[in-house]
């Protein structure tokens, strides 16, 4: 019997699609991230592993599991956090698990969040609940408008189109990205404009990061590329905490060079501050909003990731080819 080990409770979904295989399944008991110990342990002997994006799968955990392992079926999009050479080397195949309703969560999520910096509901919802509204005022928590205004991706891949929509077709809002590869659909249906990466640091309202965390794009967005932005422009990042260099961001916040950040994913996560020495904290902005790595957490977008880990796995562990293999 293939035996299949699940690194935490998942959507049952996917496990009831591995059960009807005729797998043994074992998941971690514990509703935490696994500790490593605990994790080689688990893997060891199984012929998969369905991790999660904070788990570590390196060289590791590769040996721990043997030669019986033949698939890392990454609860995720990204999958920065597996170590793609050591799987090479041990001949195990690692997917991840993107799909349509998954971006399109994602996507939500970050509108979610630009909306509400724009219009301070964060704040509001604070000033309200704690007894401080005493009556209309005209210059009462005054926002700023999104329609019209320029909107800035760093990444338009599936995504950002689909932020890139809701910003057109809803709000009216001008459209510029920066990306490795032109985006013709986005430019043709759209009126996206693509630019360099200075230039769009320099004229947007709104930017909002939609790359992958590689040694390219850790702190691609630090002192520097803050310092560009307009002094009422906000940061949205969905993608990966390393993203953005949090010690510059901090500094940025502070000086008022940037209007505020929208932040669903941290440098040092699950910290929320990777250094709390410098009494410098993220928490303590009111014009920064933080919600802890949910932009994909829909009952729709977790069914489908949990559905597609287990088809992957499922393929793999009957020797045909994965059907979504985790490519750079």
């Amino acid at each position: 019997m293939k035996e299949v080990f699940v690194t935490r409770k998942i959507h049952p979904a996917g496990l009831a699609l591995l059960k009807k295989a005729g797998y043994k399944i074992t998941v971690y008991p514990k509703d935490q991230m696994i500790e490593k110990k605990e994790l080689l342990a688990g893997v060891k002997g199984k012929d998969a592993l369905l991790s999660l994006l904070t788990d570590k799968i390196d060289e590791d955990v590769f040996k721990a599991a043997g030669p019986r392992l033949k698939v890392v079926a990454n609860y995720a999009v990204g999958f920065d956090n597996v170590d793609l050479q050591a799987a090479k080397k041990h001949n195990v195949t690692v997917t991840n698990t993107p799909s349509d309703k998954v971006n399109e969560s994602v996507a939500e999520e970050t509108f979610a969040l630009m909306m509400a910096l724009a219009r301070r509901i964060a704040e509001a919802d604070h000033f309200s609940k704690h007894g401080q509204y005493k009556g209309w005022a005209p210059m009462l928590l005054n926002g700023v408008d999104v329609y019209g205004k320029t909107l800035g991706l760093i990444g338009a891949g599936r995504i950002g189109s689909m932020v890139a929509r809701r910003a057109v077709n809803g709000f009216g809002m001008k459209l510029i990205y920066s990306d490795m590869r032109p985006n013709s659909e986005l430019e043709k249906q759209l009126g996206a404009k693509k630019v360099s990466l200075v230039n769009l640091l320099k004229k947007a309202d709104f930017i909002s990061l939609h790359v992958p965390l590689l040694p390219s794009t850790r702190h691609m967005i630090s002192t520097k590329q803050l310092a560009m932005m307009k002094p009422g422009a906000f940061l949205i990042n969905t993608s990966r905490g390393p993203v953005v260099d949090e010690k510059a961001l901090l500094k940025a916040l502070r000086s008022k060079k940037i209007a505020g950040a929208g932040l669903d994913v941290f440098e040092c996560e699950p910290a929320i501050d990777c250094d709390l020495r410098d009494n410098l904290e993220l928490k303590s902005f009111e014009n920064v909003i933080l919600t802890p790595h949910i932009a994909s957490a829909t009952e729709a977008a977790r069914r489908d990731m949990s559905e597609i880990a287990a088809k992957n796995i499922i393929a793999v562990l009957k020797g045909k080819k994965a059907l979504t293999p985790a490519k750079v």
